[in-house]
């Protein structure tokens, strides 16, 4: 009895132990309540089927990040084997190689571009063919372009020496690049035929290539450079062995794998056509891709202006931030080939979920990556030099920089969806405004006035990214998705009339800015796969330029060429005058 009378004292009035700690039913259901509110919430920013998209960014970010590795380490080895000679030969060689990366890598880069939209969306749209003209007619562009870029190459000792730089390392510039000159076509080509593929969701020829081309670059810097004593010569010659190497690798692989045979059908007249839809997308792709990275260069420039402490330490942030912006990069084109292939099969909603996933990824790995260096930058510069000055100047710098990669990562990732959707222009503009508009004013402004050095530079830097990206997370809100959809059935040469009889492809939209906007994709399974084609095949030529005759492409294409020699002649003339007036060939 007392033990029962224990046990009831022990109880309150609803039955339950005043010992037992255990949660009413009420408030069990209280913060259940809560915790499906807030799981509630948190899905709402997880897209649908996110695994399954984060799975296919992954693929194609991961090859794309290791290939621009590959990249930048034919550049990195030549300078590496350089800076034994001395130097001064290593100054010429760096500036060397940063005029070619923003005279003429760049261009070919930028131009390359347009393929993330035209490529992307054509191949999601079924009409493959199309695909290696879009292929061709960038060849003959690509091309054409080395004709302007060869005409600035050409005056880099003058350039230099504008620009306050040593006669000695100016020649050397020079001579570095007048022998690289020829490798400038090949540059190109490796870069479009890694555009062709990586838009078809191809990704290793490139990064089985890039692995084989440096193994060669470093033998033949090491066989030039040690054993043949050729000093800059040396290094200039095998960069421009390394790179015709990288293109014939990868045309070889392709063409030995068959990876061209679906979309490929033959040199075809069609190729000189819409030129202006391909230099449409191409400009202001370029623009994209050069405006941030000219703007590194030039900080390079005005670093040295100030002090060796200052060159120094941008020099080595530059390569950091250079390595550690590949990652985003490699989401910023994985996007783009998404979103295109998306548009181009006229899936609205998969664009809008690779867009989603895209920015999600990015920022993921960009904190990470921004903390990790946010948390070594005291002791991050060690690895380039014991210079105690610029080490700490590095760690004043990589302060900021941890912060400018997360921008710069959300600028990229959505940069790449700007151009998988084919709005490059508005990217162009957004870029020019805020990196010479705001951040480069800003920057300077802090650098010099305020006297805060290569930091103030980078803080304009910050504020840049920061608006940049802003403004393309709020275009891509705003964005008409199903207006866009079909831009990419048109660009894709695909005919919309027959395509939404053939397909199914709904558009209730009455009005671009109706709330209701929608289309629906579906594809009847009663549509016979010869209607299909006969879609495809019909819609091949639909463009929105005008089809010009034979006599019309002759005069256009060839007054084309003739500007271009024009552009290359003047170049050399001026060349020849500069060397004249300064006796630079004494």
């Amino acid at each position: 009895m007392e033990d029962l009378a224990t046990e009831n004292a022990c109880k309150g009035v609803n039955g339950h132990s005043r010992t037992d700690k255990s949660p009413s039913p009420a408030a069990t259901r209280s913060v259940d309540s809560c915790c499906g509110s807030f799981l509630k919430g948190f899905k709402l920013w997880i897209p649908v089927n996110y695994k399954n998209e984060t799975v296919q960014l992954v693929k194609l970010a991961g090859p794309v990040f290791i290939s621009q590795l590959m990249s930048f380490l034919i550049g990195f080895v030549s300078m590496v084997f350089c800076g034994h000679l001395g130097k001064t030969e290593l100054a010429g060689v760096a500036l060397a190689i940063a005029v070619i990366n923003v005279t003429g890598i760049s261009i070919g880069c930028g131009l390359a571009s347009a393929c993330d939209t035209l490529i992307s969306q054509t191949y999601g749209s079924g009409n493959l063919k199309r695909v290696g003209v879009i292929l061709q007619r960038g060849v003959l562009v690509l091309l054409l372009a080395c004709f302007p870029c060869w005409a600035v190459l050409i005056n880099t000792q003058p350039i230099l020496l504008a620009v306050r730089q040593s006669t000695e390392v100016a020649r050397l510039s020079q001579l570095y690049v007048k022998i690289f000159m020829p490798a400038l076509p090949a540059a190109f080509m490796y870069q479009l035929q890694g555009r062709y593929l990586q838009n078809q969701g191809i990704m290793w020829p490139q990064v089985i290539c890039g692995a084989i081309g440096n193994v060669l670059n470093a033998i033949i810097n090491y066989i030039f450079i040690n054993l043949l004593d050729m000093g800059v010569v040396g290094s200039a010659a095998a960069n421009t062995i390394s790179q015709y190497s990288l293109a014939v690798f990868l045309f070889v692989y392709i063409c030995a794998r068959g990876l061209h045979k679906t979309t490929w059908d033959g040199w075809s007249r069609d190729c000189l056509q819409e030129w202006d839809s391909f230099l449409r997308l191409a400009i202001p792709s370029m623009l994209m891709h050069c405006l941030e990275w000219w703007l590194y260069e030039i900080a390079g420039f005005l670093a040295g202006i100030i002090s060796e402490v200052e060159l120094g330490a941008q020099s080595i942030v530059y390569e950091l931030a250079a390595i550690a912006y590949m990652i985003p990069m490699g989401f910023s084109l994985a996007a783009s080939v998404r979103v295109g292939n998306a548009l181009g099969a006229g899936n609205t909603e998969q664009a809008k979920l690779s867009s989603k996933v895209s920015i999600i990824c990015a920022s993921i790995v960009s904190c990470f990556i921004g903390a990790c260096l946010g948390v070594s930058k005291d002791v991050i510069g060690y690895i380039f030099t014991t210079e105690k000055d610029i080490i700490q100047r590095v760690a004043d710098i990589m302060k900021l920089y941890c912060f400018i990669h997360i921008a710069e990562a959300f600028a990229a990732v959505t940069g790449g969806i700007v151009r998988g959707a084919g709005k490059q222009m508005i990217g162009a503009v957004c870029s020019l405004v805020g990196f010479y508009f705001i951040g480069f004013p800003i920057g300077v402004s802090l650098m010099f006035p305020a006297k805060m050095g290569i930091v103030g530079l980078w803080s304009g830097f910050l504020i840049c990214v920061v608006a940049q990206s802003t403004f393309f997370v709020v275009f891509l809100c705003k964005l008409n998705w199903n207006k866009v959809t079909e831009e990419a059935l048109v660009r894709a040469g695909v005919d919309i009339t027959k395509r939404n009889k053939v397909f199914g492809i709904e558009n209730n939209a009455k009005e671009s800015g109706d709330k209701q906007n929608h289309i629906k994709t579906s594809r009847s399974s009663s549509v016979s796969p010869e209607a299909r084609d006969e879609s495809l095949g019909e819609g091949q030529q639909t463009s929105h330029d005008v089809r010009l005759s034979v006599r019309q492409l002759l005069v256009r294409r060839g007054l084309a060429v003739l500007s271009m020699l024009i552009i290359l002649a003047a170049g050399v003339f001026i060349s020849e005058l500069l060397i004249r007036l300064l006796q630079l060939d004494e």
